[in-house]
């Protein structure tokens, strides 16, 4: 009967309960995202009848070419969980409920390009601009100092260059140049250490403002990037590892998924 209620039902009488699932869940999963290139989910149930008591033994994500919140871009995402207990009844009504919190491993994928997009995004860009910490208005004249353009290129051995542009608001530019190694601190924040300023291409009448605005950004950026600010309603993501790839910036560790996020 619930099969056939379903449109589900398996001539063999076996995967009907995983199929329904993996409908339910790819559309709830797809719409947390403000853009998809793809995403895959696949749910094991063995038997399927573990089903009806809202067991399920394992719940995998593989997304591509995401968008979150419009502004922030992941190449790639993958999330695994072991042993799943969820709500059968929301599952009939299309809807996907955790009866328990649950932990998965996850990884997720940034390349380059998306990096710098992120640096355009509102969430970003207002800690970046106006800002009055007296160490920055020293050298404008008291005028809110902005950093108007930030972009990134990875290295080898979690290294970033970093350019960027200091506004003084009064009609001058500063050009910034340096190299970081980034990491992981508290499973949650992504530190940038170890600054090297290059100043090579900065006129002799800047360096010195320039190697003082170098290091206040890389400060900014070293309390900016806290996975707190970004987490999903429901999820806490944490981090055991980063590693840069050629193009692409590979973080590693797990999820706390106490509910299934609303769309945002």
């Amino acid at each position: 009967m619930l099969g056939g209620l379903t449109g589900l039902t398996d001539p063999k009488g076996s995967d009907w309960g995983e199929r329904m699932l993996n409908t339910v869940a790819s559309q709830t999963i797809r719409h947390l995202f403000t853009q998809s290139e793809s995403v895959e989910v696949s749910v094991r149930c063995n038997p399927s009848s573990k089903l009806l008591q809202g067991s399920i033994d394992s719940f995998t994500m593989k997304g591509r070419g995401l968008v979150i919140r419009r502004q922030f871009a992941a190449e790639e995402l993958f999330v695994e969980t072991d042993a799943v207990a969820i709500d059968f009844s929301s599952v009939l009504s299309g809807k996907l409920r955790l009866k328990q919190p649950t932990q998965a491993i996850a990884q997720v994928v940034l390349l380059e390009d998306g990096i710098n997009q992120s640096f355009k995004a509102e969430l970003v860009r207002k800690r970046l601009e106006n800002l009055t910490a007296p160490a920055l208005t020293a050298f404008s004249g008291g005028q809110p100092v902005s950093f108007p353009e930030v972009q990134v290129k990875l290295l080898p051995q979690n290294r970033l260059r970093i350019f960027a542009k200091a506004d003084l608001n009064n009609g001058t530019l500063v050009p910034l140049y340096m190299t970081v190694t980034i990491g992981i601190e508290r499973r949650r924040r992504v530190s940038f250490k170890n600054p090297e300023i290059e100043l090579d291409q900065v006129s002799e009448a800047q360096k010195e403002i320039s190697r003082t605005l170098s290091l206040a950004l890389v400060e900014i950026l070293d309390n900016m990037v806290d996975l707190d600010r970004f987490d999903l309603d429901g999820v806490k993501m944490r981090l055991n590892r980063l590693e840069t790839e050629g193009e692409r910036l590979i973080f590693s560790g797990y999820a706390e998924i106490e509910r299934i996020p609303r769309n945002p």
